[in-house]
């Protein structure tokens, strides 16, 4: 399965009520949000009909997330009624929008993706679903910071063992997508620093010069899991029904044990 048939079956299975996009090139990936979606590109060409309200954001995600209010496309209260054609009743009054589901496909840079990363984190809630591309690179070659090659992932890679590193909080699920593979991370807490207040040391740490030295557990994706088996699992409907009711994050812990009964 390619991302975008992973990605079109995630809207279906996980039924967000908003999207957010960075790297949006030319809108492929965009097309499959059938709901209140913000998508961040600096160079953005959309050449696919978007059906969903949308608004597109020409800057880098840098750029964006520095916004006071970069989410306002999101905030019910400008118009109650948006909250209930969303169907989120819980927030007629417009608080702060978190983000449901997001896609990450920026800059193929490892201190990039995890900046990305940590901006959508403090915009989330724990029931939801953050989506990285380009994390399962296929030869060394693919995973060089200076591209040289036709497909190139970069060394976003690394984002995933310093997440299990440093946040073993979260849930970090390898994806076995076509051509360079996905990682879904679940358990978003907006109120951590730990990347934050890491973030220098951690760079100087995994920022190196090619070639990559990429785990081999990584180029044969290991401990990856098949989309289908994912996209199947039985944790969804208590993840969405915890994310509809708001449930506190000590409900994390039913939810998480099914997510990693997938990952095995």
């Amino acid at each position: 399965m390619d991302r975008h048939n992973f990605l079109r079956h995630l809207h279906r299975v996980y039924k967000p009520r908003n999207y957010l996009e960075i790297g949006v090139n030319d809108g492929r990936s965009l097309a499959l949000s059938r709901v209140p979606s913000v998508a961040v590109d600096p160079a953005f060409r959309v050449v696919t009909d978007i059906s969903c309200d949308v608004h597109l954001v020409r800057a880098t995600s840098d750029d964006f997330f520095a916004r006071k209010d970069p989410l306002l496309h999101l905030r019910n209260g400008r118009n109650p009624f948006r909250a209930l054609a969303r169907k989120d009743p819980m927030n007629l009054l417009g608080a702060d929008p978190k983000l449901e589901l997001s896609f990450i496909d920026g800059m193929h840079l490892f201190e990039f993706a995890l900046r990305d990363f940590m901006n959508v984190e403090k915009h989330s809630r724990w029931s939801s679903v953050i989506v990285l591309d380009d994390m399962l690179p296929r030869d060394v070659d693919e995973a060089a910071r200076d591209r040289h090659t036709k497909f190139w992932a970069g060394d976003v890679y690394k984002v995933a063992e310093v997440l299990r590193k440093h946040r073993p909080d979260l849930v970090v699920v390898e994806v076995d997508t076509e051509p360079t593979g996905v990682v879904c991370v679940f358990g978003a807490d907006p109120d951590s620093r730990v990347l934050k207040n890491g973030y220098d040391k951690i760079l100087e740490e995994y920022v190196v010069p090619d070639p990559q030295n990429v785990p081999e557990e990584v180029l044969v994706r290991k401990n990856a899991v098949q989309p289908e088996a994912l996209l199947s699992a039985d944790f969804w409907p208590g993840l969405i029904r915890a994310r509809t009711l708001r449930r506190p994050r000590s409900a994390f812990a039913q939810v998480r044990r099914g997510i990693e009964a997938v990952r095995g």
